[in-house]
């Protein structure tokens, strides 16, 4: 990945192939912006998917900052949220857990709290060049019916500005909001490996929370990735 974030695709497309990853290109129809696709090889041979998940790095600009989501599916169109993201503002890597939440023993497949996953190691890599990241999730309803979102900085306190700005944006869509570094919020995601990571490195790290009702609705999941845009487009800028 490495490579790939400092622009050197055909580096890249060699090293990853060694994994066994494939690298390709795209043009998004909604932006207009070249992507690059990383994702298992054996989608283009007709192999069987083995839930390694994928990566998208906009190709039109420096890369600044990435979306996280860690639980597709399980928690349901988290994965649609991030892609909005994604095309909100240029500058943005996606990066996309491959298999549900529930998969294998135990929590084997739960890379939130895993450190030992290539989904952690593309954002370990991230980190280390300071990039700021925002990591989606979702909650049932009736586990936290006092809030729509929960917004978070996880275990560390480095990104609490951005943290005000999100909720200040997120509140202008009359969401109800609890801001964990402010109060005792549930789901504010202090164990979570991503943002340990962040804390350690004392990166900006955003932990988000979204209700069932607002992943379901097409119209609260984009004023979502709106204001969240709102805020990569001010790490976009550096």
């Amino acid at each position: 990945m490495a490579l790939l974030l400092d622009g050197n695709q055909e580096a890249a497309r060699r090293k990853l192939a060694e994994v066994d990853y494939s690298l390709q290109s795209f043009t998004d129809g909604v932006s207009g912006r070249r992507f690059a696709e990383v994702s298992d090889a054996a989608a283009f041979t007709g192999g069987r998917s083995r839930g390694w998940g994928r990566v998208y790095v906009d190709l039109s600009t420096p890369i600044r900052w990435s979306v996280q989501v860690p639980h597709p599916i399980a928690d349901e169109n988290t994965e649609r949220v991030g892609a909005e993201v994604l095309r909100g503002e240029p500058g943005g890597v996606l990066v996309l857990a491959g298999a549900h939440r529930n998969a294998g023993k135990g929590n084997a497949a739960d890379v939130a709290h895993r450190t030992d996953s290539v989904f952690h190691s593309v954002i370990d890599e991230l980190i280390k060049r300071k990039m700021p990241g925002v990591q989606l999730h979702g909650f049932a309803n009736e586990s936290f019916p006092e809030f729509d979102v929960v917004v978070s900085t996880g275990a560390g306190d480095r990104a609490v500005a951005d943290a005000r700005l999100l909720s200040k944006g997120l509140r202008a869509a009359d969401l109800e909001v609890c801001q964990a570094w402010s109060r005792k919020c549930k789901l504010s995601g202090t164990s979570n490996e991503q943002g340990l990571d962040a804390a350690e490195t004392d990166a900006r790290f955003l932990h988000i929370e979204m209700n069932r009702g607002i992943r379901t609705n097409a119209e609260s999941r984009s004023e979502v990735a709106s204001a969240i845009s709102k805020l990569t487009e001010r790490w976009e800028r550096g």
